[in-house]
């Protein structure tokens, strides 16, 4: 046997392991029936990486309508697309998608094709699609491996390719720059030079794609163990340029290495970190940046990212500035924390940690993870009293001055922790009320 024989016999045997009951059902239903049923994609291409696959899609030379006669349980799903969806047990993990082979025709919108002609034989539907080593299909009701493009190859020399003409590929469906970059960071491949090339002149495609599109590639690219691999290249190509236009881009390794070291809380924030102002900006900021998160939170919103995502990420870059500062003393920190909700505290951290323009861990980081693990008072529900132990203990008039009182005492509490005791509290508290007239 020869070494490409062998090599075909070992992958057909991952594939045929890895293919579930379910869909391997559906491809056998569809083969007695006299139809070609192949599984493609995603899930082809991680089972044989060696990766969990996702969901299983079945492609099929049947037509919808054949489809929707061969399974009790089915779901149309696009049926103008080809796609019926077969239910195959309880709840959506029993779902098989099944679209008909189909060509396409041109791209006007750079989104989707404005027909479909149903029809055409596998090599023509593997041929729509945007990368080689997502065009590998396998038909399990026969044992089958179809590659009509070299897939396999690249899958073993970790590259991607566009299927077909790179520029022609690209600029039909515009989102197909943002899938390449995105898988360069998923599978950790390298784009071919000629691929990479097509994608600027795609970029007016990129520009009429749905935000909501775009900030869902982002999302899975921000989402991958190293998405310095798809943002360096979605810099150097403009992708970053054409979907955010505001970001400055200074030091494109420093700001993806960034990105890399985040935690999943914060690599969105990372991601627009670069929008912070700072020490390289004259600027003294030692408090949230409210004009920066608004900014940032704004930028996010307009990219469709969800409204607490953009918030988040907004305050955090809000407070990024904080980690190019060595002269951060306990009380400041604790300050600066305070003015964060509880559940942005850790995370802050976490962006701070992550920041390496200074050699070594920024000292805030360190400094604020202390008060959180002591447990050190950031708000006025953690005072050792409340507004009741004011009307009662010290006779304050209900209203304003109440909260007045309180935010004070905090204050005080902020620069040092010791004071917060009860019995300090409260005769700080009578103190405060005569200085204020209450």
């Amino acid at each position: 046997m020869t070494d490409d024989a062998t090599d075909d016999a070992r992958e057909r045997a991952i594939l045929a392991a890895a293919v579930p009951p379910n869909v391997r059902d559906v491809c056998a239903t569809l083969s007695a029936a006299g139809h070609q049923a192949v599984t493609v994609g995603g899930a082809v291409r991680d089972a044989l990486l060696g990766r969990a696959p996702g969901d299983w899609d079945v492609a099929t030379s049947a037509r919808p309508e054949q489809v929707l006669a061969l399974f009790r349980h089915t779901i149309p799903t696009g049926m103008q697309h080809g796609t019926v969806t077969i239910v195959t047990g309880r709840g959506v993990a029993s779902h098989v998608e099944v679209t008909t082979f189909r060509g396409e025709g041109a791209y006007s919108d750079a989104r989707r094709p404005d027909h479909v002609v149903f029809g055409v034989p596998l090599v023509e539907d593997l041929a729509r699609r945007d990368l080689v080593v997502n065009a590998i299909a396998y038909d399990p009701a026969n044992d089958q491996l179809v590659d009509p493009f070299g897939g396999r190859a690249d899958l073993t020399s970790r590259v991607l390719r566009a299927v077909g003409d790179p520029v022609a590929r690209f600029t039909e469906d515009g989102l197909r720059v943002m899938r390449a970059v995105r898988f360069a960071a998923k599978l950790e491949f390298a784009l071919d030079a000629a691929t990479e090339a097509a994608i600027a002149p795609a970029l007016p495609s990129l520009a009429k794609v749905s935000r909501e599109r775009v900030s869902d590639e982002l999302r899975k690219l921000l989402s991958a163990r190293e998405p310095s691999r798809g943002l360096v290249v979605a810099a150097r190509t403009g992708i970053v340029a054409s979907i955010l236009p505001e970001l400055p881009l200074v030091d494109v390794a420093a700001w993806a290495a960034r990105v890399d070291r985040a935690t999943a809380g914060t690599r969105l924030a990372s991601l627009f970190a670069p929008l912070a102002r700072g020490q390289f900006d004259d600027v003294t900021v030692r408090h949230l940046d409210r004009d920066v998160a608004a900014r940032v939170a704004a930028i996010a919103k307009a990219l469709k990212f969800s409204n607490a995502e953009a918030d988040t990420a907004g305050v955090l870059v809000g407070v990024a500035h904080a980690a190019r500062w060595d002269a951060w003393n306990p009380a400041e920190t604790r300050r600066l924390l305070a003015e964060l909700d509880a559940k942005l505290r850790p995370l802050a951290i976490e962006l701070w940690a992550s920041d390496r323009s200074q050699p070594g861990e920024p000292s805030i980081a360190a400094k604020a993870r202390h008060a959180l693990d002591a447990h050190e008072p950031l708000a006025i529900g953690d005072l050792a009293i409340g507004g009741k132990d004011l009307l009662d203990d010290v006779g304050v008039p209900p209203g304003r001055i109440v909260g007045q009182v309180l935010t004070l005492l905090l204050a005080r509490v902020l620069d040092d922790p010791a004071l917060n005791t009860r019995d300090q509290l409260l005769a700080a508290a009578h103190q405060l009320v005569l200085e204020l007239g209450g």
